[in-house]
């Protein structure tokens, strides 16, 4: 069997914990302890007080779908005859339809 080697030590674990509940960013934790960011995500993680940040959320009603519909209707053309145009960014789509 191979010996396991630990990457954090108690106090380093102690540090973080105690730094992140304070309200230390985990960027200013990596550079403490001199560890990446990722890896300090990471083990506060596996300890339980990491709280990972909402993504936000994609605005109701405004699909591609109803993009390409509109745009469709504009034109006077069938939605399906623009069907391959749902692979277009939403950002792109709502440029075309001004």
């Amino acid at each position: 069997m191979s010996n396991k080697v630990e990457n954090y030590s108690a106090e380093m674990v102690a540090t973080l914990v105690n730094g992140y509940k304070d309200g230390a960013s985990v960027e200013q934790l990596a550079a403490a302890v001199g560890k990446s960011v990722r890896s300090v995500v990471a083990k506060l993680s596996r300890e339980g007080v990491y709280v990972a940040k909402a993504k936000a959320k994609a605005v109701a009603g405004v699909t591609k779908a109803s993009l390409i519909a509109e745009l469709a209707a504009q034109r006077n053309v069938e939605p399906e005859v623009l069907a391959s145009l749902e692979k277009a960014t939403k950002e792109a789509l709502q440029i075309l339809v001004g």
